[in-house]
């Protein structure tokens, strides 16, 4: 066994738990985020609560309900953009997630703002559109169903935002009826209302990762998503069937926080791997000092004989 590789495997055993428990102790001494927006909270605002929290009418009435687990509805109709009849179905059972964001594409602020921070992550994830996972951006707004050109041009928007040829077929932007819509909204939790002040929805901001076999796996709150958090969802979305060794490592040390929609860094998932390493590299190295013994004796040997 060569002595140098074998001092650096040894090194770098011991460098990567050292890391791993800093880095632990580091992550811990950071403070846990909180939402406090209707517009980014994972928070139902019930208006039985009364107007003390100065909230406006239509605020009251919208937030977003987590439905891990549950099924969206595949049997929904909608309209693609290219103005064909679709059912949500027609995008499940392929293999691969689906991330869903659920907007209106006339709305001046903030569905944009939910599109560009999910394409603005998405371009820093190694994953294609249309190879580990699947975009279906779908209107709430049943007005839009008549204006079919409004999903076209948004796609053609975004595509061009994304910037990686021949993935088209990875994004899907859809609108349809009421009925439709509202069995969409209802499966995945998000309620919105009209507010006639201001002639535009209330509504709030997340997108949502569901499983190949359609049933909600994870929700990202708010118009900033991290590349890191949507990776390890589409991973875990994905049963593990994407991705490499090192981010199956990375699923072990971050685990998804319902509460706050992110991945979470564990101290004690770190720790062990940390321990692991020490061990292994004590190992090694008794192993390598047994060797050089045994090689001096056994030259000893040879020379007082």
């Amino acid at each position: 066994m060569n002595m140098q590789y074998t001092t650096r495997m040894i090194s770098s055993s011991i460098a990567v738990a050292v890391l791993m428990s800093l880095c632990s102790i580091f992550v811990s001494g950071q403070k846990s985020e909180h939402y406090n927006s209707p517009l980014y909270s994972p928070k139902y605002y019930d208006p039985s609560q009364g107007t003390s929290n100065g909230l406006p009418e239509p605020l009251k009435k919208v937030g977003i309900h987590q439905r891990l687990g549950e099924p969206v509805p595949l049997a929904a109709e909608f309209r693609d953009e290219n103005g064909q009849t679709v059912k949500l179905g027609d995008y499940f059972g392929k293999g691969r997630p689906v991330i869903i964001a659920v907007v209106y594409y006339e709305c001046p602020m903030l569905c944009n703002q939910v599109l560009n921070g999910l394409t603005g992550a998405l371009k820093g994830v190694s994953f294609n559109a249309g190879e580990e996972f699947d975009v279906l951006a779908v209107s709430f707004d049943a007005k839009e169903f008549d204006k079919p050109d409004l999903a076209k041009n948004k796609k053609a928007s975004y595509m061009e935002r994304y910037g990686r040829p021949g993935t088209e077929k990875g994004w899907h932007f859809l609108t349809g009826t009421q009925g439709s819509i509202d069995q969409l909204t209802e499966a995945v939790g998000f309620d919105y209302e009209w507010d006639e002040k201001s002639q535009q929805f209330a509504h709030g901001s997340a997108i949502m990762i569901a499983t190949p076999e359609g049933k909600l796996s994870r929700y990202f709150y708010g118009i900033d998503y991290s590349p890191k958090d949507l990776k390890l969802g589409i991973i875990e979305s994905a049963e593990n069937k994407v991705g490499s060794v090192a981010d199956e490592l990375l699923l072990y040390c971050f685990h998804y926080d319902p509460s706050t929609g992110k991945y979470g860094f564990q101290i004690l998932s770190a720790m062990r791997i940390a321990a692991v390493a020490t061990l292994l590299g004590l190992g090694l190295m008794g192993f390598v000092f047994w060797r050089r013994n045994k090689g001096k004796e056994a030259g000893a040997g040879e020379l007082s004989a």
